[in-house]
């Protein structure tokens, strides 16, 4: 059985962008057929993305298909999105990276997200690593805390 192939952190900045390259990740391998149980585009942190740099996804998407680097996009973001200045960036970026459920529904997907990595691993939730971001959710279940 081969290794699961998963996007970037959303951690990783891009041009300080929280979660860009994840993005720019999760176009590449959906359409090679590599993940398809992730949220895409029009919701999470995709959404969330978008809407900040006031992108329209689906172009974004379709730029991404067409190839290059990881910079020649930024510079498609950065001639496409509303120019945030580098603080707007930055406070943006920090906000994601620690936002966690804000209200007794988002506690109870988080609850479950948990619960779907503990079957996953075929352990208990109480024995996985202690979270309480969002971002530690995706690092939890790809394996990387």
């Amino acid at each position: 059985m081969s290794q699961p192939t998963y996007p970037r952190s959303p951690k990783v900045l891009l041009g300080g962008i929280a979660h860009l390259g994840r993005f720019i990740d999760k176009i590449r391998l959906r359409h090679v057929g590599q993940i398809q149980d992730y949220n895409y585009i029009t919701v999470g942190f995709d959404k969330y993305l978008a809407d900040f740099l006031s992108i329209d996804a689906k172009a974004f998407e379709q730029r991404v298909l067409v190839g290059g680097t990881d910079e020649e996009l930024l510079a498609w973001v950065k001639a496409n999105s509303r120019k945030p200045s580098d603080q707007e960036i930055a406070q943006w970026s920090q906000e994601l990276l620690v936002s966690g459920p804000k209200d007794a529904a988002g506690r109870r997907r988080f609850q479950g997200r948990l619960e779907d990595i503990a079957i996953k691993r075929g352990v208990a939730v109480g024995s996985l690593s202690s979270v309480t971001t969002w971002t530690d959710v995706i690092e939890l279940d790809e394996g990387r805390l």
